[in-house]
Protein backbone atom coordinates (compact mmCIF):
# COMPACT_ATOMS: atom_id res chain seq x y z
CA UNK A 1 0.00 0.00 0.00
CA UNK A 2 1.22 3.48 -0.88
CA UNK A 3 1.18 5.97 1.99
CA UNK A 4 1.25 9.75 2.21
CA UNK A 5 4.84 9.45 3.46
CA UNK A 6 5.78 7.56 0.27
CA UNK A 7 4.35 10.38 -1.83
CA UNK A 8 6.00 12.98 0.41
CA UNK A 9 9.40 11.38 -0.24
CA UNK A 10 8.92 11.86 -3.98
CA UNK A 11 7.39 15.36 -3.82
CA UNK A 12 9.73 16.94 -1.28
CA UNK A 13 12.68 17.12 -3.68
CA UNK A 14 10.78 18.43 -6.70
CA UNK A 15 11.64 22.06 -7.51
CA UNK A 16 9.00 24.63 -6.51
CA UNK A 17 6.89 21.93 -4.80
CA UNK A 18 5.58 22.43 -1.29
CA UNK A 19 3.12 20.76 1.06
CA UNK A 20 0.09 22.41 2.66
CA UNK A 21 -2.84 21.29 4.78
CA UNK A 22 -6.17 22.77 3.70
CA UNK A 23 -9.29 21.92 5.72
CA UNK A 24 -7.60 18.81 7.08
CA UNK A 25 -6.42 17.58 3.67
CA UNK A 26 -2.77 17.24 2.68
CA UNK A 27 -1.99 18.80 -0.68
CA UNK A 28 1.14 19.34 -2.73
CA UNK A 29 1.39 22.51 -4.78
CA UNK A 30 3.47 24.47 -7.19
CA UNK A 31 2.55 28.09 -6.56
CA UNK A 32 -1.22 27.99 -6.12
CA UNK A 33 -1.68 24.96 -8.39
CA UNK A 34 -2.45 21.69 -6.59
CA UNK A 35 -0.92 18.69 -8.31
CA UNK A 36 -1.58 16.02 -5.63
CA UNK A 37 -4.27 16.00 -2.92
CA UNK A 38 -5.38 13.37 -0.42
CA UNK A 39 -8.78 12.69 1.06
CA UNK A 40 -9.09 13.46 4.78
CA UNK A 41 -8.80 9.75 5.62
CA UNK A 42 -5.81 9.43 3.25
CA UNK A 43 -7.48 6.54 1.40
CA UNK A 44 -7.70 8.43 -1.91
CA UNK A 45 -5.09 10.43 -3.81
CA UNK A 46 -6.15 12.84 -6.52
CA UNK A 47 -3.47 13.99 -8.94
CA UNK A 48 -2.99 15.96 -12.10
CA UNK A 49 -3.54 13.86 -15.19
CA UNK A 50 -4.40 14.82 -18.78
CA UNK A 51 -8.16 14.88 -19.39
CA UNK A 52 -7.64 13.27 -22.78
CA UNK A 53 -6.10 10.16 -21.19
CA UNK A 54 -7.96 9.71 -17.92
CA UNK A 55 -10.89 7.68 -19.30
CA UNK A 56 -8.38 5.20 -20.68
CA UNK A 57 -6.55 5.01 -17.32
CA UNK A 58 -9.78 4.44 -15.40
CA UNK A 59 -11.05 1.81 -17.87
CA UNK A 60 -7.69 0.01 -17.80
CA UNK A 61 -7.72 -0.40 -13.99
CA UNK A 62 -11.08 0.59 -12.46
CA UNK A 63 -10.17 -1.09 -9.16
CA UNK A 64 -7.37 1.46 -8.68
CA UNK A 65 -8.42 4.60 -10.57
CA UNK A 66 -11.64 6.58 -10.76
CA UNK A 67 -12.84 9.82 -12.27
CA UNK A 68 -13.04 12.87 -10.02
CA UNK A 69 -16.41 13.90 -8.64
CA UNK A 70 -18.59 16.78 -9.74
CA UNK A 71 -16.84 20.03 -10.47
CA UNK A 72 -13.39 18.45 -10.49
CA UNK A 73 -14.18 16.86 -13.87
CA UNK A 74 -13.31 20.19 -15.49
CA UNK A 75 -9.71 19.88 -14.30
CA UNK A 76 -6.86 17.66 -15.49
CA UNK A 77 -7.45 15.32 -12.55
CA UNK A 78 -7.92 11.65 -11.68
CA UNK A 79 -8.25 9.80 -8.35
CA UNK A 80 -6.47 6.65 -7.14
CA UNK A 81 -7.26 4.32 -4.25
CA UNK A 82 -4.14 4.29 -2.09
CA UNK A 83 -4.46 0.63 -1.10
CA UNK A 84 -4.51 -0.42 -4.77
CA UNK A 85 -1.90 1.98 -6.14
CA UNK A 86 1.31 0.30 -7.22
CA UNK A 87 4.29 1.51 -5.17
CA UNK A 88 6.61 1.35 -8.19
CA UNK A 89 4.25 3.34 -10.45
CA UNK A 90 3.34 6.04 -7.90
CA UNK A 91 6.49 8.17 -8.39
CA UNK A 92 5.73 8.40 -12.10
CA UNK A 93 2.20 9.66 -11.46
CA UNK A 94 3.40 12.23 -8.92
CA UNK A 95 6.24 13.48 -11.13
CA UNK A 96 3.99 13.66 -14.19
CA UNK A 97 1.38 15.63 -12.21
CA UNK A 98 4.08 18.01 -10.95
CA UNK A 99 5.54 18.41 -14.43
CA UNK A 100 2.17 19.70 -15.68
CA UNK A 101 2.63 22.68 -13.31
CA UNK A 102 6.23 23.72 -13.92
CA UNK A 103 8.19 24.96 -16.93
CA UNK A 104 9.58 22.24 -19.17
CA UNK A 105 13.19 23.13 -18.34
CA UNK A 106 12.51 22.24 -14.70
CA UNK A 107 10.70 18.97 -15.37
CA UNK A 108 12.95 17.68 -18.16
CA UNK A 109 15.52 16.00 -15.84
CA UNK A 110 12.72 14.14 -14.00
CA UNK A 111 10.75 12.94 -17.01
CA UNK A 112 11.20 9.43 -18.36
CA UNK A 113 9.69 10.29 -21.76
CA UNK A 114 12.28 12.93 -22.65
Amino acid sequence: MVTVEDVREVARDLPRSYEVVVRGRIKFRVGQIVYVAFSRDEQLMGFGFPKSERDYLVQTDPETFMLPEGGDMRFNWVVARMDRLDRDEMPGYVIDAWSMCVPKFLSRPYRADV
